[in-house]
């Protein structure tokens, strides 16, 4: 064998191997991620978050605070590689569908845990805001959850004729 073949066969390894360890790493690094967002959110699950602009009936509120959740999620090596065949062919980009799903889960969790550190169980009004981030080799997304947080709520007692 001459060495045009050795040559030829590393050059295919210098890309494979990135792509592979992309893949491999940012699997796991995705489980991580959802694993710990699945027990903050069984942990904040008392904290109601609603998209209402109106306080529930039947509740009274001491005070309001204004909470939000932010968050700044990249995508793996491997799942920008797929995607640029997606958005060749066409068709869905699961791979930047579960980057803003996990996205819009963390900056919930955020709002969550700032409500409950504020001494509340309820925010309404919640709205999200997404922004691309650009400029780097792998597409970034942030997101930001706000609304405002009812301090000191309490159902109000109706007199009862």
């Amino acid at each position: 064998m001459d060495w045009t073949f050795w040559l030829e066969t590393f050059n295919l390894w210098v890309v494979l191997i990135p792509l592979l360890l992309g893949y491999g790493i940012g699997r796991w690094l995705e489980r991580r991620h959802y694993r710990s967002i699945r027990e903050r959110e069984q942990a904040l699950r008392h904290v109601v978050a609603l998209n209402t602009r109106y306080v529930p009936e039947g509740v009274e509120a001491g005070s309001t605070q204004l909470v939000t959740g932010g968050v700044v999620i990249s995508s793996d090596y491997f799942k920008t590689f797929v995607a640029g065949f997606r958005t060749f062919f066409g068709g869905r980009v699961r791979g930047y569908e579960t980057l803003l799903e996990r996205a819009r889960r963390e900056a919930l969790l955020r709002l969550k845990a700032q409500a409950e550190a504020a001494g509340s169980t309820l925010v309404i009004g919640v709205r999200f805001q997404s922004t691309t981030i650009a400029g780097s080799a792998t597409p970034s997304v942030e997101i930001m959850a706000f609304g405002t947080a009812l301090i000191g709520t309490q159902r109000a007692v109706t007199a009862a004729a």
